[in-house]
Protein backbone atom coordinates (compact mmCIF):
# COMPACT_ATOMS: atom_id res chain seq x y z
CA UNK A 1 0.00 0.00 0.00
CA UNK A 2 1.38 3.47 -0.86
CA UNK A 3 0.60 6.85 0.86
CA UNK A 4 -0.96 7.66 -2.39
CA UNK A 5 -3.82 5.02 -1.73
CA UNK A 6 -4.95 6.56 1.67
CA UNK A 7 -8.16 9.26 1.41
CA UNK A 8 -6.64 12.68 2.20
CA UNK A 9 -3.67 12.67 5.78
CA UNK A 10 -1.65 14.89 3.46
CA UNK A 11 -0.11 16.24 6.71
CA UNK A 12 0.29 13.49 8.33
CA UNK A 13 1.90 11.61 5.31
CA UNK A 14 4.44 14.63 4.81
CA UNK A 15 5.51 14.24 8.29
CA UNK A 16 6.07 10.63 8.16
CA UNK A 17 8.07 10.98 4.84
CA UNK A 18 10.31 14.01 6.87
CA UNK A 19 10.93 11.74 10.11
CA UNK A 20 13.06 9.26 7.98
CA UNK A 21 14.33 11.57 5.51
CA UNK A 22 15.67 13.50 8.24
CA UNK A 23 16.54 10.81 10.47
CA UNK A 24 13.83 11.95 13.28
CA UNK A 25 12.19 8.55 13.75
CA UNK A 26 11.85 6.76 16.69
CA UNK A 27 12.16 3.13 17.60
CA UNK A 28 8.33 2.93 18.26
CA UNK A 29 5.59 5.09 16.84
CA UNK A 30 1.87 4.99 18.13
CA UNK A 31 -0.67 5.84 15.42
CA UNK A 32 -3.73 7.07 17.18
CA UNK A 33 -6.57 7.73 15.15
CA UNK A 34 -10.53 7.57 15.86
CA UNK A 35 -12.18 4.55 13.50
CA UNK A 36 -12.29 5.30 9.80
CA UNK A 37 -9.37 7.97 10.24
CA UNK A 38 -6.96 5.60 8.06
CA UNK A 39 -4.82 4.57 10.66
CA UNK A 40 -4.08 1.56 10.23
CA UNK A 41 -3.78 2.14 6.39
CA UNK A 42 -0.98 4.82 6.93
CA UNK A 43 0.77 2.44 8.99
CA UNK A 44 0.89 -0.11 6.45
CA UNK A 45 2.03 2.66 3.22
CA UNK A 46 4.78 3.44 6.31
CA UNK A 47 6.07 0.39 6.76
CA UNK A 48 5.81 -0.10 2.91
CA UNK A 49 7.51 3.11 2.45
CA UNK A 50 11.00 2.26 5.04
CA UNK A 51 11.58 -1.22 3.33
CA UNK A 52 11.13 0.77 -0.13
CA UNK A 53 14.65 -0.23 -2.09
CA UNK A 54 14.61 2.91 -4.14
CA UNK A 55 12.99 5.21 -1.25
CA UNK A 56 16.23 8.11 -0.87
CA UNK A 57 18.00 5.98 -3.55
CA UNK A 58 18.77 2.98 -1.46
CA UNK A 59 18.79 -0.47 -2.69
CA UNK A 60 17.88 -3.61 -1.19
CA UNK A 61 20.94 -5.40 1.29
CA UNK A 62 19.67 -9.14 -0.54
CA UNK A 63 23.12 -10.19 -1.09
CA UNK A 64 24.98 -7.35 -0.24
CA UNK A 65 27.58 -6.62 2.50
CA UNK A 66 27.00 -2.48 2.79
CA UNK A 67 24.45 -1.45 5.27
CA UNK A 68 21.91 0.98 4.66
CA UNK A 69 21.32 4.09 6.10
CA UNK A 70 19.61 4.38 9.81
CA UNK A 71 16.37 5.61 10.39
CA UNK A 72 17.29 6.43 14.19
CA UNK A 73 19.58 9.28 13.99
CA UNK A 74 22.97 7.89 13.67
CA UNK A 75 25.52 8.57 11.88
CA UNK A 76 25.92 6.13 9.04
CA UNK A 77 26.45 8.35 5.39
CA UNK A 78 22.55 8.77 3.29
CA UNK A 79 23.13 8.29 -0.20
CA UNK A 80 21.84 11.62 -1.87
CA UNK A 81 18.82 11.70 -3.75
CA UNK A 82 18.56 15.28 -5.73
CA UNK A 83 14.28 15.11 -5.45
CA UNK A 84 11.89 14.81 -2.23
CA UNK A 85 10.72 11.65 -2.05
CA UNK A 86 7.06 11.00 -0.39
CA UNK A 87 6.20 8.01 -1.34
CA UNK A 88 7.12 4.57 -1.78
CA UNK A 89 7.81 3.42 -5.78
CA UNK A 90 5.39 0.99 -5.71
CA UNK A 91 7.48 -1.28 -7.84
CA UNK A 92 10.61 -2.84 -6.26
CA UNK A 93 10.19 -6.21 -5.09
CA UNK A 94 9.98 -5.26 -1.54
CA UNK A 95 7.24 -2.71 -2.65
CA UNK A 96 5.43 -5.52 -4.68
CA UNK A 97 6.18 -8.12 -1.26
CA UNK A 98 5.05 -5.26 1.11
CA UNK A 99 1.64 -4.78 -1.08
CA UNK A 100 1.00 -8.17 -0.85
CA UNK A 101 1.11 -8.33 2.95
CA UNK A 102 3.94 -11.07 2.06
CA UNK A 103 7.21 -9.18 2.87
CA UNK A 104 9.14 -11.41 5.58
CA UNK A 105 10.55 -8.46 7.06
CA UNK A 106 6.94 -6.93 7.68
CA UNK A 107 4.84 -8.71 10.54
CA UNK A 108 1.91 -7.78 11.94
CA UNK A 109 -0.02 -8.47 15.35
CA UNK A 110 -3.84 -8.09 15.88
CA UNK A 111 -6.36 -9.75 18.27
CA UNK A 112 -7.43 -13.11 18.03
CA UNK A 113 -9.88 -15.49 18.94
CA UNK A 114 -10.23 -18.97 21.02
CA UNK A 115 -11.81 -21.16 18.02
CA UNK A 116 -11.01 -24.60 20.66
CA UNK A 117 -10.79 -25.04 24.22
CA UNK A 118 -7.53 -24.85 25.67
CA UNK A 119 -6.18 -23.34 22.55
CA UNK A 120 -3.60 -20.29 22.84
CA UNK A 121 -4.20 -18.50 19.05
CA UNK A 122 -1.11 -16.29 17.92
CA UNK A 123 -1.85 -13.52 15.07
CA UNK A 124 0.32 -16.01 12.56
CA UNK A 125 -2.22 -18.30 13.08
CA UNK A 126 -4.97 -16.09 11.06
CA UNK A 127 -2.37 -14.71 8.56
CA UNK A 128 -4.17 -15.73 5.49
CA UNK A 129 -7.83 -13.77 6.86
CA UNK A 130 -5.41 -10.82 7.90
CA UNK A 131 -4.50 -10.54 4.13
CA UNK A 132 -7.65 -10.87 2.86
CA UNK A 133 -9.04 -8.36 5.57
CA UNK A 134 -6.85 -4.96 4.80
CA UNK A 135 -7.07 -5.54 1.43
CA UNK A 136 -11.09 -5.59 1.33
CA UNK A 137 -11.34 -3.79 4.30
CA UNK A 138 -8.08 -1.03 5.09
CA UNK A 139 -10.60 1.10 7.03
CA UNK A 140 -12.58 -1.95 9.01
CA UNK A 141 -12.73 -1.78 12.78
CA UNK A 142 -12.21 -4.16 15.26
CA UNK A 143 -16.13 -5.48 15.24
CA UNK A 144 -15.61 -6.44 11.40
CA UNK A 145 -11.92 -8.42 12.17
CA UNK A 146 -14.08 -10.45 14.81
CA UNK A 147 -17.10 -11.42 12.62
CA UNK A 148 -14.84 -12.08 10.07
CA UNK A 149 -12.47 -14.88 12.38
CA UNK A 150 -15.01 -16.09 14.83
CA UNK A 151 -16.47 -19.14 14.93
CA UNK A 152 -19.04 -18.97 17.62
CA UNK A 153 -21.05 -15.87 19.07
CA UNK A 154 -19.86 -13.59 21.61
CA UNK A 155 -16.31 -13.83 20.91
CA UNK A 156 -13.93 -11.39 22.16
CA UNK A 157 -10.22 -10.64 20.77
CA UNK A 158 -7.43 -10.22 21.98
CA UNK A 159 -3.70 -10.39 21.90
CA UNK A 160 -2.55 -12.84 24.13
CA UNK A 161 0.73 -13.54 26.27
CA UNK A 162 1.71 -16.35 23.47
CA UNK A 163 1.56 -13.77 20.89
CA UNK A 164 3.67 -11.38 22.99
CA UNK A 165 6.17 -13.94 23.47
CA UNK A 166 5.58 -14.76 19.29
CA UNK A 167 6.60 -11.47 18.67
CA UNK A 168 9.97 -11.33 21.03
CA UNK A 169 11.13 -14.23 19.00
CA UNK A 170 10.15 -13.14 15.80
CA UNK A 171 12.20 -9.75 16.66
CA UNK A 172 14.97 -11.30 17.81
CA UNK A 173 15.68 -12.89 14.07
CA UNK A 174 17.46 -10.80 11.88
CA UNK A 175 15.96 -9.28 8.64
CA UNK A 176 15.59 -11.65 5.79
CA UNK A 177 15.93 -8.55 2.94
CA UNK A 178 15.44 -5.30 4.21
CA UNK A 179 17.76 -3.17 6.82
CA UNK A 180 14.57 -2.73 8.79
CA UNK A 181 12.40 -5.37 10.72
CA UNK A 182 8.88 -3.61 11.27
CA UNK A 183 6.09 -5.02 13.42
CA UNK A 184 2.66 -3.42 12.96
CA UNK A 185 0.31 -4.04 15.74
CA UNK A 186 -2.98 -3.03 15.19
CA UNK A 187 -5.46 -2.57 18.62
CA UNK A 188 -2.92 -2.78 20.93
CA UNK A 189 -5.48 -1.38 23.35
CA UNK A 190 -6.53 -5.46 23.30
CA UNK A 191 -3.12 -6.15 25.22
CA UNK A 192 -4.00 -5.71 28.63
CA UNK A 193 -1.60 -6.40 31.58
CA UNK A 194 0.48 -9.04 28.82
CA UNK A 195 1.64 -5.99 27.51
CA UNK A 196 4.17 -5.90 30.23
CA UNK A 197 5.92 -8.45 28.32
CA UNK A 198 6.71 -6.32 25.21
CA UNK A 199 8.54 -3.23 27.55
CA UNK A 200 11.68 -4.13 27.80
CA UNK A 201 11.85 -5.06 23.65
CA UNK A 202 9.98 -1.55 23.17
CA UNK A 203 12.49 0.08 25.12
CA UNK A 204 15.31 -1.55 23.84
CA UNK A 205 14.45 -3.18 20.84
CA UNK A 206 17.61 -4.74 18.67
CA UNK A 207 19.30 -2.35 15.71
CA UNK A 208 17.34 -1.23 13.10
CA UNK A 209 13.89 -2.39 14.35
CA UNK A 210 10.53 -0.74 14.30
CA UNK A 211 7.82 -0.93 16.61
CA UNK A 212 4.18 0.37 14.77
CA UNK A 213 1.10 0.68 17.20
CA UNK A 214 -2.16 1.38 15.39
CA UNK A 215 -4.94 2.70 18.18
CA UNK A 216 -8.29 4.33 18.51
CA UNK A 217 -8.02 5.03 22.60
CA UNK A 218 -4.99 6.17 24.11
CA UNK A 219 -6.29 5.42 27.38
CA UNK A 220 -7.09 2.03 27.03
CA UNK A 221 -3.48 1.14 26.23
CA UNK A 222 -0.88 1.15 28.84
CA UNK A 223 0.77 4.25 29.59
CA UNK A 224 4.36 2.45 30.33
CA UNK A 225 3.83 1.67 26.46
CA UNK A 226 2.56 5.08 25.15
CA UNK A 227 5.72 6.73 27.45
CA UNK A 228 7.79 5.04 25.11
CA UNK A 229 6.40 5.54 21.85
CA UNK A 230 6.28 8.52 19.65
CA UNK A 231 2.80 9.47 19.35
CA UNK A 232 1.43 10.26 15.94
CA UNK A 233 -1.95 11.47 15.98
CA UNK A 234 -4.59 10.93 12.92
CA UNK A 235 -6.84 13.38 12.42
CA UNK A 236 -10.52 12.70 11.49
CA UNK A 237 -11.10 13.07 7.81
CA UNK A 238 -12.77 15.97 6.28
CA UNK A 239 -16.00 15.79 4.47
CA UNK A 240 -15.15 16.86 1.15
CA UNK A 241 -12.48 14.24 1.64
CA UNK A 242 -14.78 11.30 2.04
CA UNK A 243 -17.33 12.91 -0.62
CA UNK A 244 -14.39 12.55 -3.23
CA UNK A 245 -13.74 9.45 -2.17
CA UNK A 246 -16.95 7.73 -1.76
CA UNK A 247 -17.31 8.99 -6.02
CA UNK A 248 -14.20 8.16 -7.03
CA UNK A 249 -13.93 4.82 -5.62
CA UNK A 250 -16.84 3.44 -4.82
CA UNK A 251 -18.68 5.09 -7.64
CA UNK A 252 -21.23 6.52 -5.34
CA UNK A 253 -23.81 8.85 -6.64
CA UNK A 254 -23.04 12.80 -6.10
CA UNK A 255 -25.63 13.58 -4.24
CA UNK A 256 -25.95 10.57 -1.80
CA UNK A 257 -22.23 11.05 -1.16
CA UNK A 258 -22.88 14.76 -0.35
CA UNK A 259 -25.67 13.31 2.01
CA UNK A 260 -23.43 10.42 3.30
CA UNK A 261 -20.26 12.29 3.95
CA UNK A 262 -22.06 15.09 6.05
CA UNK A 263 -23.39 12.65 8.69
CA UNK A 264 -20.38 10.34 8.65
CA UNK A 265 -18.17 12.26 11.32
CA UNK A 266 -14.87 12.12 9.75
CA UNK A 267 -15.45 8.24 9.47
CA UNK A 268 -15.11 6.69 6.14
CA UNK A 269 -15.86 3.29 7.30
CA UNK A 270 -19.24 4.72 8.78
CA UNK A 271 -19.87 6.40 5.40
CA UNK A 272 -19.06 2.86 3.56
CA UNK A 273 -21.97 1.69 5.27
CA UNK A 274 -24.13 4.37 5.65
CA UNK A 275 -24.27 4.04 1.46
CA UNK A 276 -25.29 0.81 1.77
CA UNK A 277 -28.54 1.72 3.20
CA UNK A 278 -28.88 5.25 1.30
CA UNK A 279 -32.18 3.98 -0.34
CA UNK A 280 -33.47 4.25 3.12
CA UNK A 281 -36.04 6.67 3.31
CA UNK A 282 -35.22 8.60 6.56
CA UNK A 283 -37.26 11.30 6.64
CA UNK A 284 -40.28 9.77 6.12
CA UNK A 285 -39.51 7.98 8.61
CA UNK A 286 -38.42 10.32 11.18
CA UNK A 287 -41.29 12.16 10.30
CA UNK A 288 -43.87 9.68 10.77
CA UNK A 289 -42.59 9.37 13.98
CA UNK A 290 -42.55 13.11 15.14
CA UNK A 291 -46.25 12.66 14.13
CA UNK A 292 -47.33 9.98 16.25
CA UNK A 293 -45.42 11.55 19.59
CA UNK A 294 -47.05 15.35 18.46
CA UNK A 295 -50.21 14.33 16.98
CA UNK A 296 -51.87 11.11 16.60
CA UNK A 297 -50.75 9.28 20.07
CA UNK A 298 -49.82 5.93 21.68
CA UNK A 299 -51.11 3.70 18.54
CA UNK A 300 -49.48 5.25 15.89
CA UNK A 301 -46.42 5.34 18.58
CA UNK A 302 -46.75 1.58 19.26
CA UNK A 303 -47.09 0.92 15.40
CA UNK A 304 -43.93 3.32 14.86
CA UNK A 305 -41.73 1.44 17.47
CA UNK A 306 -42.54 -2.04 15.78
CA UNK A 307 -41.68 -0.60 12.45
CA UNK A 308 -38.40 0.74 13.65
CA UNK A 309 -37.67 -2.39 15.93
CA UNK A 310 -37.20 -4.60 12.96
CA UNK A 311 -34.73 -2.36 11.00
CA UNK A 312 -31.72 -4.36 13.02
CA UNK A 313 -29.81 -2.52 15.14
CA UNK A 314 -27.12 -0.87 12.18
CA UNK A 315 -30.10 0.44 10.90
CA UNK A 316 -31.38 2.00 13.91
CA UNK A 317 -28.09 3.87 14.65
CA UNK A 318 -27.75 5.16 11.19
CA UNK A 319 -31.69 6.77 11.55
CA UNK A 320 -30.62 8.01 15.02
CA UNK A 321 -27.07 10.08 13.19
CA UNK A 322 -29.78 11.09 10.55
CA UNK A 323 -31.83 12.68 12.96
CA UNK A 324 -28.63 14.20 15.03
CA UNK A 325 -27.50 15.66 11.73
CA UNK A 326 -30.67 17.30 11.12
CA UNK A 327 -30.67 18.76 14.24
CA UNK A 328 -27.16 20.35 13.47
CA UNK A 329 -29.00 22.04 10.51
CA UNK A 330 -31.47 22.83 11.77
CA UNK A 331 -29.06 25.16 14.77
CA UNK A 332 -26.68 26.35 11.45
CA UNK A 333 -29.89 27.50 9.69
CA UNK A 334 -31.35 29.15 12.91
CA UNK A 335 -27.15 30.90 13.22
CA UNK A 336 -27.83 31.80 9.91
CA UNK A 337 -31.09 33.60 9.68
CA UNK A 338 -30.35 35.47 13.13
CA UNK A 339 -26.71 36.58 11.30
CA UNK A 340 -28.71 37.73 8.04
CA UNK A 341 -27.07 34.95 5.91
CA UNK A 342 -30.21 32.94 5.20
CA UNK A 343 -29.93 33.19 1.73
CA UNK A 344 -26.44 31.43 1.50
CA UNK A 345 -28.37 28.08 2.95
CA UNK A 346 -29.15 26.58 -0.22
CA UNK A 347 -32.38 25.22 -0.34
CA UNK A 348 -33.44 21.41 -0.33
CA UNK A 349 -35.39 18.92 1.22
CA UNK A 350 -33.02 18.98 4.64
CA UNK A 351 -33.76 22.34 4.82
CA UNK A 352 -37.15 22.18 4.49
CA UNK A 353 -37.26 19.60 7.50
CA UNK A 354 -34.45 21.86 9.62
CA UNK A 355 -37.31 25.31 9.66
CA UNK A 356 -39.87 22.60 10.86
CA UNK A 357 -37.36 21.44 13.68
CA UNK A 358 -36.56 25.01 14.37
CA UNK A 359 -40.45 25.02 14.99
CA UNK A 360 -40.63 22.54 16.99
CA UNK A 361 -38.05 23.22 19.55
CA UNK A 362 -35.38 25.65 21.00
CA UNK A 363 -32.19 25.48 21.10
CA UNK A 364 -32.21 23.99 24.70
CA UNK A 365 -34.70 21.66 23.30
CA UNK A 366 -33.06 19.99 20.45
CA UNK A 367 -29.60 20.20 22.87
CA UNK A 368 -31.44 17.92 25.11
CA UNK A 369 -33.03 15.96 22.06
CA UNK A 370 -29.60 15.06 20.98
CA UNK A 371 -28.42 13.78 24.38
CA UNK A 372 -31.40 11.49 24.29
CA UNK A 373 -30.12 9.96 20.54
CA UNK A 374 -26.64 9.61 21.06
CA UNK A 375 -27.36 7.67 24.41
CA UNK A 376 -29.67 5.83 22.54
CA UNK A 377 -27.04 4.62 20.35
CA UNK A 378 -24.90 4.04 22.67
CA UNK A 379 -27.06 1.75 24.14
CA UNK A 380 -27.88 -0.07 20.52
CA UNK A 381 -24.69 -1.02 20.24
CA UNK A 382 -24.55 -2.55 23.70
CA UNK A 383 -27.70 -4.79 22.26
CA UNK A 384 -30.31 -3.02 24.49
CA UNK A 385 -33.64 -4.21 23.84
CA UNK A 386 -35.73 -2.42 20.10
CA UNK A 387 -39.24 -2.37 21.32
CA UNK A 388 -38.06 -0.70 24.96
CA UNK A 389 -35.20 1.44 24.19
CA UNK A 390 -37.91 3.71 21.37
CA UNK A 391 -40.86 3.25 23.55
CA UNK A 392 -38.72 4.85 26.14
CA UNK A 393 -37.18 7.16 23.41
CA UNK A 394 -40.72 8.09 22.07
CA UNK A 395 -41.69 9.14 25.49
CA UNK A 396 -38.29 11.23 26.65
CA UNK A 397 -39.27 13.52 23.39
CA UNK A 398 -42.68 13.90 24.07
CA UNK A 399 -42.01 15.44 27.11
CA UNK A 400 -38.60 17.39 25.87
CA UNK A 401 -41.13 19.15 23.09
CA UNK A 402 -44.42 18.99 24.43
CA UNK A 403 -44.75 22.86 24.94
CA UNK A 404 -43.92 24.22 21.45
CA UNK A 405 -45.83 21.72 19.18
CA UNK A 406 -46.02 22.38 14.95
CA UNK A 407 -47.33 19.08 13.09
CA UNK A 408 -44.54 18.17 10.30
CA UNK A 409 -46.50 17.39 7.30
CA UNK A 410 -45.57 16.29 3.76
Amino acid sequence: MQFADIIGQYQVKQHLAELVQHNRLSHALLFLGKEGSGSLSLALAFAQYVVCEKMNGRQSTVNSQQPGPSLFGETETRIPNPETVVDSCGICPACLKAHQFVHPDIHFSYPTVTKKPGEKPVATDFITDWREFVKLSPYGNLFDWIEQIKEKENSQGKITAEECHDIIRKLSLKSFESVYKILIMWMPEMLGTEGNKLLKLVEEPPPNTLFILVAENESLILPTIVSRCQLIRIPALETKEIEEALINRNKTEPVIARQVASISEGNYREALQLVQHAEEDWQSLLRDWLNAILKTGPVAQAKWVEEISRLGREKQKQFLRYFNHLLEQAVHLRIAIESGQAGMVRPDSERDFAERLNKIAGIEQQQAIIRELDRASYYIERNAHGKMLFHALTIKLYHIIQDKIVFLVE
